[in-house]
């Protein structure tokens, strides 16, 4: 086995909950000229590529900004804006045209490259384009012609989801048409944020050459909720500024139902396979829900659970749980999500009789340690017993003591504990019982 298909797999299965959670879902993906005509160019590609390839429906955006400029350059024509937007006469339409063709074809071409040189190698990559946007002029704003500027009338997402069941990947250029058969040259990054409210994309990421948001300290803000970037949005100095830009369409996005919209630095090495793969990205994400959320388990997050408390088992710290018997279980079970991605797992096991509820299986994964996780976690099922009638929680514990006692917990026997459950204690294990009175 080659080094490099040694690295694919361990980067495979550290990646694997973050597949199972994004496989079958739409990303809406945009990026500048200036990434085509760039040195890492193919790698990006190659990211793109592996995407599709692990079942994630990718529609992909490009602009032709910079293209048109050099072309207009060339031949002398100045290029007009009016609020950052290109006015777009006759004479320049011709070179946008040229642009978005020739942009189209060496995306396309590169993308048929696919996955050489890994394991996945034999994966099929397809390409699809087509006149999916229908556009009208923009019109006279602030007494300025835009002429061939236009906006998105209507997008054609039946036909963009039939070529997505395809597996297919829809490469949309900064084009639209008109029904009497004009073409308009529209805002990328505008399309982008079209493209996902329309087909309710889960994901929507901005690949940007300006690089992410960053904090008055100089460091790339993880996460905000949409009220916050807005906020953000108002503190902005300049109309026309490009991270004003990109995030006053990201909250259209959101505002339009997108729940996730990522903002990247392109130049950074693999940074979608980073944001998408690994806990906390290296991006800013701006989500119109809860980025993280407490909730009861389904039986689609066993294989999660399964992941986060694997090792916890093999250490000892957890009793050993079967898929059969978890499945059995689920109903007993909450967890804790970030991004779609398991993080934490509790269950609760009442005993009506006895008005008592065995507390067990609390696990959260060790990159959330010391960060409130597990107080999280025990105060919702905490709350949740309470709302049973239930007067006590118990917990068996071989390894967590002090955490328990600091929630409250106090030194208990195994005689105390629900008759059934005494039945059931495992004298090998000598677990230490703590109970905790609710009020």
């Amino acid at each position: 086995m080659t080094d490099e298909s040694t690295q694919f797999i361990q980067w495979f299965r550290s990646a694997s909950p973050y597949i199972r959670v994004h496989r079958g879902r739409t990303f809406v993906i945009q990026f500048d000229d200036d990434a085509v005509a760039s040195d890492g160019f193919n790698d990006l590609v190659h990211d793109l590529a592996l995407l599709s390839s692990l079942g994630i429906r990718l529609v992909l955006v490009y602009s032709t900004r910079h293209s048109i400029e050099a072309r207009l350059e060339d031949r002398h024509i100045k290029s007009l804006y009016h609020h950052g937007m290109r006015i777009t006469g006759a004479d320049a339409m011709d070179y946008v045209k040229d642009a978005a063709g020739k942009l189209r074809i060496e995306i396309e071409a590169r993308l048929s490259m696919g996955l050489g040189n890994t394991p996945m190698s034999n994966a099929d990559v397809r390409v699809t384009s087509g006149n999916f946007i229908a556009a009208r002029p923009l019109g006279i704003i602030d007494g300025i012609d835009y002429q061939f500027t236009g906006a998105v009338r209507s997008i054609d997402t039946d036909s963009i989801r039939s070529k997505l069941d395809a597996r297919e990947i829809v490469l949309i250029p900064p084009l639209g048409y008109s029904v009497t058969g004009e073409t308009f040259n529209l805002s990328a990054n505008a399309v982008a944020a079209k493209l996902a409210v329309a087909l309710q994309a889960d994901k929507l990421i901005y690949l940007m050459e300006s690089g992410c948001l960053k904090d008055k300290a100089g460091a790339v803000i993880p996460q905000m909720t949409q009220p916050e970037a807005e906020a953000l949005l108002h503190g902005i100095a300049g109309e026309e500024g490009v991270t004003r830009y990109y995030l006053r369409h990201a909250l259209d996005a959101c505002a339009g139902g997108v729940g996730r919209v990522h903002l990247l630095d392109r130049k950074i090495e693999g940074a979608i396979l980073q944001e998408l793969f690994t806990r906390d990205g290296v991006g800013n994400l701006i989500s119109s829900t809860a980025y993280d959320l407490i909730r009861p388990a389904t039986v689609a997050d066993i294989a999660g659970i399964l992941d986060l408390i694997a090792p916890l088992e093999k250490q000892g710290v957890l009793v050993a749980r079967s898929r059969e018997k978890l499945e059995l279980e689920i109903d007993h079970f909450t967890v804790m999500l970030r991004d779609g991605v398991i993080i934490g797992c509790a269950a609760l096991y009442p005993f009506p009789a006895e008005a008592a509820a065995e507390l067990a299986c609390l696990a959260v994964h060790p990159d959330y340690h010391n960060h409130g996780r597990g107080e999280e976690l025990f105060r919702e099922l905490e709350a949740g017993a309470g709302k049973q009638g239930l007067k006590h929680i118990f917990v068996l514990t071989t390894h967590a003591e002090h955490w328990f006692r600091e929630q409250g917990f106090q030194e208990s026997t195994v005689d105390a504990l629900p008759v059934e459950r005494k039945q059931l204690y495992n004298y090998q294990r000598n677990s230490k019982v703590l109970m905790k009175t609710l009020t």
